[in-house]
């Protein structure tokens, strides 16, 4: 009895499901006994070290969300991955830890059977939309092995789907280096370079403009949050009011408080990241090996930030041109009288730049500034769209940030309203016959 409780105790435990996930890649990667014990430990301490920095976030976002409220009498949101995952992470902590197991498992799987041979390297995102996945398929009525089996079947699809849809742009991105997006703000870049294809010229490139190195600062993500933070919670305690402020502030003088909330907030994100970086650093290995052995042909789909040196002027052009439709969309919403969604750096950052360089390689500066802005409306109107299929799990003071969480979300949100299981389990033939389709197409 007491070593079953203790292992009912372990699968519990979010945490130690991936250090033994990560242990076992390990031994049958014939590790030795040291990077085994480093190797296991690393995915343990970077899931507490997450929850702790989401903790943070969540603390400091219920100030700034009531400030907001009492300001501009409208409801207001900061779309911010890391929090909606820590919130998750209460409800759902087991099932999304085991759809993203799953996830993994189904993306080799795919990659080994199929034409799609992409191996989805960016394990932070992953993370992010397991928890989608568990938090959406939950609410429409989905629960236990069958919850895991389709959320890892939808994760480990579309790990492999995405960076399929825009490879052709993505060669043009990097010269043709082989690489593929492993992001999930992908629709919102493919549709930037669409964009840039359509209305601009990729020989003007941005990369024959000259940036001030005054702006090199916006590259340090905890540094650009902390300053963009400090603006919003400035803004949001003056419209509130200083007996307001001081009433949230526990005695402290409001202008403190608001200056200290906002960089623990962008500490709360650095600490987030830390602690992701961890996970990943040592459980993606354990399936990299076995894919190095086992699927010729795959590519290595990578994070946004990998993007980043091969159009450095269009990152900081992307993102200033994604922020500015960032702040349209949130007034286009306050006067159509829907939820405020306030633009998060991080996202309009890592989006924004990322469109811009999509943007940039079809149709040059043109492609990036508009490219990029069209990224920044979708950032604030499809988290506006996606709160509501998140709100039957208590999620409403918090959503995703990038497009592609968005559009899954809303998609599976809509049909399980609409069918139920039953459209859930239609979609799952759906996307099978995509997966399974070309390997019976000649090869161009």
């Amino acid at each position: 009895m007491r070593i079953l409780f203790l292992l009912q105790s372990i699968l519990s435990e979010p945490a130690l499901i991936l250090g033994l996930v990560a242990m076992i890649g390990l031994i049958a990667g014939r590790k030795s006994w040291d990077k085994v014990l480093v190797g296991s430990m690393g995915p343990i301490l970077g899931y507490l070290m997450l929850g702790a920095g989401a903790t943070v976030i969540v603390e400091n976002m219920e100030a700034l969300g009531l400030m907001i409220e009492k300001g501009f009498h409208i409801k207001g949101v900061v779309p911010n991955n890391e929090a909606i995952v820590a919130t998750a992470q209460s409800v759902l902590g087991m099932e999304t830890m085991a759809i993203l197991v799953a996830g993994l498992v189904f993306n080799l799987l795919i990659a080994r059977f199929t034409r799609y041979k992409y191996i989805f390297l960016t394990g932070h995102h992953s993370f992010f939309m397991a928890a989608l996945l568990s938090a959406v398929l939950a609410t429409i009525g989905l629960s236990g092995f069958q919850l895991i089996l389709i959320g890892g079947f939808f994760l480990g699809a579309w790990s492999a789907i995405s960076p399929a849809i825009g490879q052709k742009y993505t060669e043009l991105a990097t010269d043709g280096d082989g690489i593929a997006m492993g992001h999930f703000g992908s629709l919102g870049y493919y549709l930037s370079a669409f964009i840039g294809e359509k209305i601009g010229d990729k020989s003007q490139s941005t990369e024959n403009l000259k940036i001030s190195e005054k702006l090199g600062f916006l590259r340090n993500s905890t540094l650009s949050t902390a300053i963009t933070m400090v603006v919003f919670y400035s803004i949001a305690a003056m419209v509130a009011g200083y007996d307001f402020v001081l009433s949230l502030s526990g005695g402290q003088h409001p202008v403190i408080f608001v200056f200290l909330s906002a960089l623990k907030f962008a500490v709360g994100v650095a600490i987030v990241y830390n602690g992701v970086r961890m996970i990943v650093a040592d459980l993606l290995p354990a399936f990299q090996g076995i894919s190095q052995k086992l699927i010729p042909n795959s590519v290595a789909a990578v994070d946004c930030a990998v993007f980043f040196p091969y159009a450095p002027t269009a990152v900081i052009i992307g993102f200033a041109f994604s922020f500015l439709g960032g702040v349209i969309g949130m007034f286009i919403l306050g006067a159509m009288g829907w939820v405020l969604i306030i633009p998060g750096l991080v996202p309009h950052f890592f989006c924004g730049a990322t469109a811009g360089i999509y943007g940039n390689a079809t149709g040059g500066k043109r492609g990036a500034m508009i490219g990029a802005f069209v990224n920044g409306l979708l950032l604030a109107f499809l988290p506006a769209m996606l709160l509501p299929v998140l709100g039957a799990l208590g999620f409403a003071n918090t959503t995703f940030g990038d497009v592609d969480f968005a559009v899954i979300g809303i998609l599976l949100g809509q049909v399980g309203q609409l069918l139920g299981t039953v459209g859930i389990y239609g979609l799952v033939g759906i996307v099978l016959l995509i997966l399974i389709t070309p390997n019976f197409m000649r090869r161009k």
